[in-house]
């Protein structure tokens, strides 16, 4: 049987600065440029949310993502360009990233307790065309942390957990703020890897 030959080079870029969708692609493998989307994101989930009461976390991250995979995708002619993104639900509230510990604060204490849903979206794009997307969601409880738990956690966290948007990384000391977790752990981590992967795959973009 002969081997299979090597896909035909594409210019891969992930329009994100994320470190963790960065190094969910490297240790995958991949080899990408970065170039992070300069849209407002605020903007965008707010005049969904104005435009619907009933607007669902899917409908605002499958959005996002695929804004970000069109805007990088226009500038960038040729290239083939993921964009993803997650959105945090707690019932019917869609929570944003903290902006300060004392924000960081506030979203853990309303989170402490619940079980929230974590939806991540993921798109491709090419020449201002949007051509796949994929939508995956996690549910996620957490404990009852005491207060003096919770303290101790943002003092030794710090600003890193403000790149998340529930404020804890689980590949940490994150992970002790939970009592389950149910869902994939790429998607909680911020993008379904494994739909992408399989998507690059039947594109020929990576080896099948």
């Amino acid at each position: 049987m002969l081997d299979q030959a090597p896909p035909e080079p594409v210019r891969l870029i992930l329009a994100s600065g994320s470190r963790a969708r960065k190094n969910m692609l490297t240790a995958a493998g991949l080899t990408f440029e970065i170039v992070p989307a300069d849209i407002d994101e605020d903007a965008i989930t707010s005049l969904m949310i104005s435009e619907s009461d009933c607007i669902e976390a899917a409908d605002i991250a499958r959005a996002l993502a695929s804004e970000k995979a069109l805007a990088v995708a226009r500038a960038h002619p040729s290239a083939l360009v993921i964009g993803s993104d997650q959105v945090l639900a707690l019932g019917r509230r869609k929570l944003s990233k903290a902006k300060t510990i004392a924000d960081a604060r506030e979203t853990l204490q309303a989170l402490r307790g619940q079980t929230h849903e974590l939806v991540s979206a993921v798109a491709l794009a090419s020449d201002g065309e949007l051509l796949w997307q994929s939508i995956e969601a996690a549910q996620l409880t957490m404990r009852l942390f005491s207060d003096d738990f919770l303290e101790r956690y943002l003092t030794s966290s710090g600003n890193r957990i403000l790149s998340s948007v529930g404020c804890y990384e689980i590949e940490g000391d994150g992970i002790q703020l939970f009592e389950r977790i149910e869902g994939d752990h790429f998607t909680i981590m911020g993008m379904p890897l494994l739909r992408l992967l399989n998507e690059l795959r039947a594109r020929a973009v990576v080896l099948a």
